[in-house]
């Protein structure tokens, strides 16, 4: 035991004298910008990183890079992690079915596939038929599918990609019987569905950008146009928009039946108001149920002549009501499904009933439902997880639904609505034995006494030693949950003897409405103060130590992860912000940024707001005396939701301030974006430098 101490102690002393040796970091100039928000003078000397086209910003990317890149290459078992992860991940991945007409279709990835391919069966039954395979859209795989539909016949399928992981899409049409494209081809599209109607489909787009400026400028003045098969672009029929408030976004959805144009308004990411339009009256308006931006609204589909909506208005754990477009005034709302103690995440009408998805602690409760809300049952599931799902039409018997766990692999079930049972219809093959690893939910109380829940997963037989390397992850924001998911990845982490751990952070929509709003503003502390005592837990009950502690989010988890690394280093050993959001006093000039002030607020908007965020931002709280831990941050070159300049500007000033021993690097990886489409090859190396960096800082050997 002695010798196997002094082995470790001796490789531990090896990383920091090699990682003192070996690196070291470019030293960008310092501008000499400067911005004074209320009296208070804030320098921002990177601030001509945030031309990601600039020569000089090139060239730091390329040396950075190369550090980061050389540092990885020096770890010992990196290549061996990387193969494991390879056979992880070689296994058949298939979608929940759906219906395109009288077709169904499904995604398969065989498994290692960059992009899963999308199939086409005449039923159940038959054998399947190639019917879209995105990777012949690129030669390495960066050219993803994003927004997909077929009209209601089945006679057409319309379909976004986007490239190289940006937001920006393009929508084509495609023939279904002869499988060949039409001559349709419309660009520059943003968060944009497509809504069939007739002979064309509604969707949302923006003006062309300024060349050069495609993935840092403002996203402004969205309007709704309807395209009609087979003309071009530039006849399209404006629908909706409006010019007076260039940041208002919109939506454009159409009820099944295709008599309903539905069009959400809103002015950031939570709240919305609503408009309808009834299709089958030619000469009708466009209409508002909703016109203020004060509460979520969201049609499931029509009933008739009436809307079934989910809202929050008066019910932060949402209900179900039913609403007459032509009486839309709130005194006349019907409740079908009123607020419970659980949150109501979704709903869907199959077979002419109402099949609901509840949350209870994070994990879903699935029930059927009359269509006028009466004789409930529950849905039987296999397990605590989580449901992705229902898919099936208004009329169909049949609804399909996909559960998931952190040890139970996506597996797709058929349920009948007339019997209300499930039935497997497909398991996902996967040589690992899932038996022997556990999973439990614990609460613990944060800085302000608030219980908050986070689910834990290891091997059973763990001793709670302190010594087991954990990865700690959340996100703790925009009213998004994090449940119970899979992840191939992962196993790498629990067959060595590791732990994951995951809380349900304030800012989450895990409680509905309040718990979101906890986390937001003026209380974003709260989502902090959530992360920061989950790892004082799991080091007082020795699940680990700071010694073997990760922690990683991305994008506002990203966030998350940059501010808890400035308020509490010491509780980490590594650290893996990934397209953070860093610079919390100009997000808003980027791209879709201006709509996240719904949830962070602004500089801008008064002295308080901005001493919030000044106090907790990543980039302006980075002090030379912290021991931060082992950081490896992750950004892209494509990246125009959190542009790369939050993680650039981030890096430069850390490796500027920072004294001590640990590496501090960023890996910026090209033709890719936020995450959405990545290849599985990029995945599986970013995943593979990832836990080898992670293990090689805990002076961890993995058993490969």
């Amino acid at each position: 035991m002695k010798a196997k101490i002094v082995v470790s102690l001796a490789f531990i002393f090896l990383i920091s004298f090699t990682t003192l040796a070996q690196l070291k970091y470019p030293h960008p100039k310092k501008g000499d910008v400067k911005d004074n928000y209320f009296g208070t003078v804030v320098p921002d000397p990177y601030r001509w990183m945030e031309d990601d086209n600039a020569p000089a910003v090139k060239k730091w990317v390329q040396e950075e890079n190369k550090i980061t890149f050389g540092y990885l290459e020096k770890i010992p078992f990196r290549n061996k992690i990387k193969n494991r992860l390879e056979k992880l991940y070689n296994y058949p991945r298939y979608s929940t079915p759906f219906k395109g007409g009288d077709k169904y279709y499904f995604y398969k990835n065989d498994g290692l596939q960059n992009q899963s391919i999308l199939y086409q069966q005449d039923n159940l039954n038959s054998d399947p038929k190639l019917f879209l395979d995105p990777n012949k859209l690129s030669e390495d795989g960066t050219v993803s599918l994003s927004s997909t539909a077929f009209s209601k016949d089945g006679k057409y399928f319309a379909y976004g990609t986007a490239s190289g992981g940006s937001d920006w899409n393009e929508f084509f049409v495609m023939d279904v019987a002869t499988k060949k494209n039409l001559s349709d081809h419309l660009k520059w599209i943003k968060f944009s569905g497509i809504a069939w109607a007739g002979d064309g489909f509604f969707y949302g787009r923006m003006p062309e950008p300024s060349e050069g400026k495609e993935l840092t400028s403002s996203n402004e003045y969205q309007k709704i146009y309807y395209h009609k098969i087979g003309t071009p672009q530039s006849e399209d029929k404006f629908i909706y928009g409006d010019e007076n408030n260039p940041k208002m976004t919109f939506y454009a959805q159409t009820t099944e039946d295709e008599r309903f144009l539905i069009i959400y308004a809103s002015e950031g990411t939570s709240n919305n108001a609503l408009y309808v339009k009834d299709l089958s009256k030619p000469d009708s308006r466009i209409v508002p149920i909703v016109s203020n931006f004060d509460n979520n609204y969201s049609v499931v589909d029509n009933n008739g002549s009436n809307l079934l909506i989910t809202t929050d208005k008066g019910a932060p754990r949402y209900k179900l009501v039913s609403v007459d477009p032509n009486n839309p005034d709130e005194n006349n709302w019907k409740t079908i499904l009123p607020e419970n103690k659980n949150v109501l995440q979704s709903v869907g009408i199959v077979g002419g009933k109402l099949l609901a998805l509840y949350m209870q602690d994070a994990s879903s409760h699935a029930y059927q439902y009359e269509i006028n809300g009466s004789n409930g049952s529950e849905i039987n599931l296999p397990a605590i997880g989580t449901v992705r799902g229902f898919s099936g039409k208004k009329h169909d018997k049949t609804a399909f639904y996909t559960f998931t766990s952190f040890t139970y692999p996506p597996t797709i079930y058929e349920y009948n609505v007339d019997t209300k049972d499930s039935k497997l219809f497909r398991k996902t093959d996967l040589d690992f034995n899932f038996d022997d690893y556990i999973t439990e939910q614990v609460f613990y109380k944060s800085k302000d006494g608030t219980k908050v829940p986070m689910f834990i997963v290891y091997k059973k037989g763990m001793k709670k030693d302190g010594n087991n390397p954990t990865y700690l992850y959340a996100y703790g924001g925009f009213n998004i949950s994090l449940n119970p998911s899979f992840s191939a990845s992962r196993l790498v982490l629990l067959e060595n003897g590791g732990i994951f751990a995951m809380p349900n952070l304030r800012g989450g929509g895990e409680y509905g409405e309040e718990w979101h709003q906890a986390g937001t503003k003026l209380h974003k502390q709260n989502v902090f103060d959530d992360f920061i005592y989950a790892a004082k837990y799991l080091i007082k009950e020795k699940y680990t130590s700071s010694k073997y502690l990760a922690v990683a989010g991305g994008s506002n988890g990203g966030l998350l992860i940059g501010a808890v690394c400035n308020q509490a280093p010491d509780l980490f050993r590594v650290a893996f912000p990934a397209v953070g959001v860093m610079d919390m006093l100009r997000f808003q000039k980027f791209t879709i940024g201006w709509a996240w002030v719904s949830d962070y607020g602004s500089s801008e908007d008064g002295k308080e707001m901005f001493e919030a965020l000044y106090k907790y931002s990543p980039l302006h709280n980075i002090k030379s005396g912290l021991n931060y831990p082992a950081m490896m941050i992750t950004t892209a070159d494509h990246d125009d939701r959190v542009v790369p300049a939050h993680s650039f500007k981030y890096t430069a000033t850390l490796q500027e301030k920072y004294t001590g021993k640990n590496p501090i690097l960023i890996r910026i990886e090209t033709r890719a974006g936020h995450g959405a489409g990545k290849p599985i090859t990029k995945i599986l190396q970013e995943q593979a430098d990832m836990w080898s960096f992670m293990f090689y800082n805990m002076g961890f050997t993995p058993k490969y």
